[in-house]
């Protein structure tokens, strides 16, 4: 009989639920977000460029969805942000209160098969980007390189954290593929102490954000103390017009796909990713929300005051380009990796 009973009330709870779903999807979404609060993970520590940018949207965003939802900002360090990016796939809820930023290498790792990743970066919602990340290579003024020409002719150290950043990567990809003469020493702790390090006349050059160039180090430019000779992306930034990029200085079609994947990281830079699964209205209503955050003249002038790099994309724009990045040849990864590896 005690068997029976809590067959039957697992039967009405089970109703219950069933019957209850279809009335919150019923809901409209000014309903929905009226009622909810967003959650934005961020998948690194406080005080750094993704939490500055996690933190700007999570204090505009929110007024131009339907219903002006709270967005609360959380902080899940590790693994670099696969950890946070392993979450918004598999974990977090699938009901659009849950929007996460992720690395920008995200869709890179996951073609490459980087050890760790378990997602598929085509499956997420993505909601917009705030701004690209465009990565530049620096190198001192008594390197004697002074352009990409004189980095193919002449061997020029850089420094760089350990094997796997893109600092060390990149260097060593267009050493292969467009022909420079980079040496690498790993060991600093990152980019702010490699570029000491070149300062300091340790090493000839190092990775540096452009943002962080025209902020902090505009007078390495002006007064010709260093020079940047290429930029890690697939698109020459505005700012940057007569700088080459990676994948221009790719040699065949092959080298310049290879490139172009690894450069993807510039072309996701911060961007706002949604679980998958969510319905189709909710997704509409976050891109348009993002959307219309760009316009607002408060978030506008948080970004000048701020000195934050804005080169944003719609999410539309931005799934369109994972998803055809998700298309890379098999070969060309193959070949990637074993660039990479070597």
């Amino acid at each position: 009989m005690g068997l029976r009973n809590k067959a039957f009330g697992l039967a009405l709870s089970l109703a219950a639920s069933d019957l209850g779903a279809p009335a919150a999807q019923a809901q409209s979404v000014a309903e929905f977000y009226r009622d909810n609060a967003i959650n934005l993970i961020i998948g690194f520590p406080v005080g750094g460029g993704y939490d500055i940018y996690g933190r700007l949207v999570s204090r505009h965003m929110g007024k131009h969805i339907p219903g002006n939802p709270k967005m609360v900002p959380q902080n899940m360090i590790g693994a670099g942000g696969m950890k946070a990016a392993n979450f918004m796939y598999s974990v977090a809820p699938k009901d659009g209160t849950t929007l996460g930023i992720i690395p920008d290498t995200a869709p890179s790792e996951e073609l490459l098969g980087t050890n760790g990743v378990a997602y598929v970066s085509s499956n997420f919602n993505w909601i917009g980007r705030i701004s690209a990340s465009t990565n530049v290579q620096v190198l001192w003024a008594s390197s004697g390189v002074k352009n990409i020409a004189d980095a193919q002719a002449k061997e020029s150290v850089q420094g760089g954290s350990g094997p796997m950043a893109p600092a060390v990567i990149y260097p060593k990809l267009l050493n292969a593929l467009g022909g420079t003469k980079f040496k690498m020493v790993t060991g600093y702790g990152g980019a702010a102490e490699s570029c000491l390090a070149m300062e300091k006349g340790e090493i000839d050059g190092c990775l540096l954000a452009w943002s962080t160039v025209k902020a902090a180090k505009r007078d390495w430019l002006e007064q010709k103390k260093a020079a940047i000779v290429v930029q890690w992306g697939s698109t020459r930034h505005p700012e940057l017009p007569d700088i080459p990029t990676m994948v221009e200085l790719g040699k065949t079609p092959e080298d310049k796909a290879i490139l172009e994947l690894y450069a993807s990281a510039t072309e996701i830079g911060k961007s706002i990713v949604a679980p998958p699964g969510i319905m189709p209205e909710r997704v509409s209503a976050l891109r348009r929300g993002f959307d219309a955050m760009l316009k607002d003249p408060e978030y506008l002038e948080e970004i000048k005051r701020l000195s934050l790099d804005f080169e944003p994309l719609s999410g539309e724009k931005l799934q369109a380009y994972v998803e055809e990045l998700s298309k890379t040849p098999a070969s060309v990864l193959a070949k990637a990796k074993q660039v990479r590896d070597h």
